[in-house]
């Protein structure tokens, strides 16, 4: 789980400068004043493959990395909207025609009232894959909902 490390530092880092650069904010390294940042990791087999699951809780959201190798190939971001019902989602970074980062992230938005970045690096080898990864999600923060 090492790489899992490796990418959180990297994670932290890159939200805490994005932090600080967009609102020209003087923040603790450790994360925002009175909500510190806090790492959640946990990992499940599904349909035959190992599928590692990270949450770094932030103030007001959450980011998720779901994947099976230390890869960040796309990030979605949600938020809700108060002129609709379905909260607003884009894609930052990774392939257009995949949608699964960003419904996930509209998904976990509704479901939270949180902002939620998602990024979802699995292959689409089973069309139930990401049915089964968003449910073992869901038990997660039934267990955990300090950890979202």
């Amino acid at each position: 789980m090492s790489w899992l490390k490796c990418l959180n530092n990297g994670l932290v880092s890159l939200y805490l400068s994005s932090y600080k650069h967009l609102f020209n904010m003087n923040i603790a390294e450790s994360g925002p004043v009175g909500d510190a940042i806090t790492v959640h990791d946990f990992s499940e087999k599904i349909l035959e493959q190992t599928v590692h699951f990270h949450v770094i809780k932030l103030n007001g959201g959450f980011f998720l990395w779901v994947g099976s190798n230390p890869v960040l190939s796309n990030l979605a971001v949600s938020m809700e909207s108060k002129f609709d019902s379905m909260p607003l989602s884009t894609l930052v970074l990774g392939d257009p025609s995949d949608t699964t980062p960003n419904s996930l992230a509209q998904r976990l938005t509704k479901r939270t009232k949180k902002q939620v970045y998602v990024s979802y690096c699995l292959p689409m080898t089973d069309s139930n894959l990401s049915l089964l990864v968003e449910n073992r999600i869901k038990k997660e923060m039934e267990v955990h909902p300090d950890k979202f």
